[in-house]
């Protein structure tokens, strides 16, 4: 039973931080990676930042580096993003996926900025 689950989200002001969590259970073997996406009101998902399991290598968008961290506890099996100075354009979905030889979604939890 292939679990994906987000926590954290919710609303943040502008300028504000906010931590999201995301563990992945049920599987066989470690992920190899972990990521977090985002979707924003009329635009497309977009890789927001991903880290790998062996190395702990991490991408980020542009949007977002200096801004945002992503890290893990390959313990737990959880990947976290920090997001600092948030604004209005950080509002949206965000969801996670762990890859294997495929790749497996969480729900999506929204994350809204707003005064």
């Amino acid at each position: 039973q292939v679990q994906v689950v987000e926590s954290g989200g919710g609303l943040v002001q502008p300028g504000g931080s906010l931590t999201l969590s995301c563990t992945a259970s049920g599987f066989p073997v470690r992920p190899y990676a972990m990521n977090w996406y985002r979707q924003a009101p009329g635009k497309e998902r977009e890789l927001v930042a991903s880290i790998t399991s062996i190395r702990g290598t991490t991408n980020y968008a542009d949007s977002v580096k200096g801004r945002f961290t992503i890290s893990r506890d390959n313990g737990k099996n959880t990947v976290y993003l920090q997001m600092n100075s948030l604004n209005a354009d950080d509002t949206g979905v965000y969801y996670c996926s762990a890859r294997t030889t495929n790749e497996y979604w969480g729900q999506g939890i929204q994350v809204t900025v707003s005064s």
